[in-house]
């Protein structure tokens, strides 16, 4: 599907081209309209010139003839670069819907509906660009694993409206407390992903506590009463040459050693 998306965008963008090459062509055609005219007054004047008359004979038949004729040309051919340039323009806004509409349903399926962060399927793409990104510069990059801690017993308790409501609070919390630069994907159905740019493991943890800090004012704002989020997070980084599946099991791992932790004293 994702192919048959990119090349409907490519196919779309090879028309946009074929357009603008069309409106090359009228540009060439008005120079060569315009030069052609210019012959023309030329070929009527310069034998007046060359045989040194001082006035032109504006009253004969043969200027008579010409200067209808060319205000004829002249009259025409802007009738028709006139509905030429509609056309092509109309032709144009029509390619820029259909791009701006392929574009925005290729957006569409790499985003969750219901968390509105990415989707599974837009994280091998991340992952590629920004490890070829880290091994390019030497720059850092950082994975966090993230879960819902008895997300099931959510949706046990409350039903699936208010677990769905719990997965969104989630997602738009991540969104708003990470970095721009940082990419939230939906990996599960209670577990996200964080890819971080530039982090390294200690930059990663600050930004943990900054989530951290986030879920305990949602908790205390008890917007869903009875209800405390709790996350497990693991977090790993990506060095050069190494196997990205391998730091994601490690994330992963940590993420679980995190869950298994004894619950603090009360």
């Amino acid at each position: 599907m994702e192919m048959t998306e990119t090349r409907g965008i490519e196919e779309v963008l090879r028309k946009i081209e074929g357009l603008d090459g069309r409106d090359l062509r009228v540009w060439f055609m008005n120079l060569a309209i315009i030069l052609g005219l210019t012959a023309g007054l030329h070929a009527f004047v310069l034998p007046k010139v060359l045989w040194n008359l001082k006035t032109l004979d504006l009253q004969g038949p043969y200027f008579r003839q010409f200067s209808i004729g060319l205000c004829l040309l002249v009259v025409l051919y802007n009738i028709y670069t006139f509905d030429l340039r509609r056309r092509l323009t109309h032709a144009r806004e029509e390619l820029v819907r259909q791009l701006l509409r392929a574009e925005n349903a290729q957006v569409l399926s790499f985003v969750d509906p219901l968390t509105e962060v990415y989707n599974r399927r837009y994280l091998e793409r991340i992952i590629s660009k920004e490890t070829r990104r880290a091994e390019r510069l030497g720059s850092d990059l950082t994975f966090l694993m993230i879960d819902l801690d008895e997300f099931k017993s959510v949706n046990t308790r409350f039903g699936h409206l208010v677990g769905d409501l719990v997965l969104k609070e989630l997602g738009q919390l991540l969104n708003k407390t990470l970095r721009s630069s940082d990419v939230v994907v939906r990996y599960g159905g209670d577990e996200f992903i964080v890819v971080m740019p530039d982090s390294n493991e200690v930059q990663g943890r600050r930004g943990l506590e900054r989530i951290r800090k986030k879920v305990d004012q949602w908790n205390h704002a008890n917007l869903i009463p009875d209800y405390q989020m709790s996350l497990s997070c693991g977090l790993a980084s990506y060095e050069k040459g190494a196997n990205v599946e391998t730091v994601l099991a490690t994330a992963d791992r940590r993420m679980y050693m995190d869950k298994a932790r004894e619950p603090p004293a009360t």
